[in-house]
């Protein structure tokens, strides 16, 4: 099925899943008032209005940044249920958060028969979704007729894809045959289709049906197809043009214009402006709400390193961030005054192939070896994060001595703002070594999403609270 095609059942699945979720509340808030319990139970109007508002909402948001309606024909029984409950329960994290925060004291059984009805409504759609999906979209759509142009590998790919999109109502023809192409009368794949040589293609459209002509060739045989192309457009028939042949391995294609031009973009990092701008928007919220609420321990600790050791309480470092932009990290000081002085005889001792790590630092201040094993020296960040220089989530910063010594496929990790933490930093730690630690960074920028952030931000807590892994 084309993106496009996708997109219009994404919406319809999103509308499908906003009616779920305040089914589940009614059902959920009925069910509560015929309890025959002690207390009472009355939520005013206003206050339901403002928490089916914030369910809806929510489950919407983890459920398109987990990308479930995309491909949801496709997923197993079982990554349906487990998704579908990791959805619930982040949206039943997210609602009794609220609830905590207007100081509602909802009943518990109706928070708990909300969560069991919403649990149970969204499993038995999304799987319903994947059962019939196609049988919905062929009736409630023409059968769409299709020729590939192109006989090579790439157009056979291609073919290949529209077999298999056949449940969603595709009629694959046959091809057209380039002339630079070997002459044959029949393709077999799953079936056999017809091959036509591309100048009888008029002839073709006075007496068969055709809505598409999807083009699988290669860059050097476009010039000689304008004239076809030209008549397509006359002919106001749909033509495409496969991309497959362009070696883009991590890069996603999509076509934006810059004024009236058209450009095909290809981008190997997320470029999704809109969730990029949620992502960003939580930041600037939770610096500044985790600013506020340890500014008392960041006096604390500040005290502490002034008490405890010469020199100043902050270290500044310059460190690559977004795209190789330079800022300047801000850390409370762990280390000695003339710990960088000291770095070059120590360089025997790094456990590290690129970044310089020693387990258990001589330089390190007494202090400063409790500030790096419950990560209260990275607090300062949160003002790196509040100016831009940093996200929550994302690899960690390094400095450009170590972005100097990355191989080519590692400096794509800096397409991605850096982070006070990342994914290695729930896998591990500083246990890992320094190759491992690059590819948790390619997999968190391949795989990003507002949930992956969610998940990480929720798993690094405990680590933090133990110092389980720091060195």
């Amino acid at each position: 099925m084309y993106s496009r095609h996708q997109r219009k059942f994404q919406v319809i699945y999103a509308i499908c899943d906003a009616v779920l979720v305040v089914l589940a509340f009614g059902f959920a808030y009925l069910l509560r008032q015929q309890l025959p319990l002690e207390r009472d139970f009355e939520i005013a109007p206003p206050i339901r209005i403002l928490l089916i508002a914030f369910a809806v909402g929510s489950n919407l948001l983890l459920a398109n940044s987990s990308k479930v309606y995309q491909n949801i024909e496709a997923l197993s029984v079982w990554k349906i249920l487990t998704g579908t409950f990791r959805h619930v329960a982040f949206t039943m994290v997210g609602f009794i958060l609220l609830e905590f925060a207007l100081r509602l004291d909802l009943s518990r059984p109706f928070v708990g028969l909300f969560a069991f009805n919403l649990l149970w409504m969204l499993v038995a759609a999304r799987l319903s979704i994947r059962r019939y999906g196609g049988t919905w979209w062929k009736h409630f759509h023409v059968p769409l007729h299709v020729m590939v142009a192109g006989t090579g590998p790439g157009a056979l790919q291609v073919a290949s894809h529209l077999e298999e999109a056949s449940g969603y109502g595709f009629r694959f023809q046959g091809f057209f045959r380039l002339p630079s192409e070997p002459d044959q009368e029949t393709i077999t794949l799953t079936q056999s289709y017809p091959v036509y040589p591309i100048a009888q293609m008029r002839e073709f459209l006075e007496h068969q049906v055709l809505d598409e002509i999807i083009f699988a060739v290669g860059q050097e045989q476009l010039p000689s197809l304008r004239d076809v192309f030209v008549e397509c457009d006359e002919e106001g028939i749909h033509t495409r043009l496969a991309l497959n042949h362009f070696p883009h391995v991590n890069s996603e294609m999509y076509v934006e214009t810059l004024g009236t031009i058209p450009m095909l973009t290809f981008s190997a990092t997320p470029h999704d402006e809109l969730r990029l701008l949620v992502k960003r928007s939580i930041d600037v919220i939770l610096a500044s709400v985790a600013l506020l609420l340890t500014a008392p321990l960041l006096c604390l600790v500040a005290l502490a390193v002034k008490l405890t050791s010469r020199g100043p309480i902050f270290f500044k470092q310059l460190r690559c961030g977004l795209n190789g932009r330079r800022f300047m990290l801000i850390k409370f000081r762990s280390m000695v005054e003339n710990a960088e002085a000291l770095r070059p005889a120590l360089e025997h001792l790094n456990e590290k192939s690129t970044v310089f790590k020693i387990r258990n630092d001589p330089r390190l201040t007494p202090i400063g070896r409790y500030l790096r094993r419950f990560s209260l020296d990275e607090l300062p960040q949160l003002w790196n994060v509040l100016r831009g220089g940093m996200s929550l989530v994302g690899p960690r910063p390094p400095i450009p001595s170590e972005v100097a010594r990355y191989e080519r496929w590692q400096r794509r990790r800096l397409r991605m703002r850096p982070g006070l933490t990342c994914i290695w930093a729930i896998e591990g730690r500083d246990q890992l070594d320094f190759d491992t630690m690059m590819r948790k960074d390619m997999q968190y920028i391949d795989k990003w999403s507002l949930t992956l952030d969610l998940y990480i931000l929720l798993r690094t807590i405990p680590l933090v609270l133990t110092g389980k892994g720091a060195n």
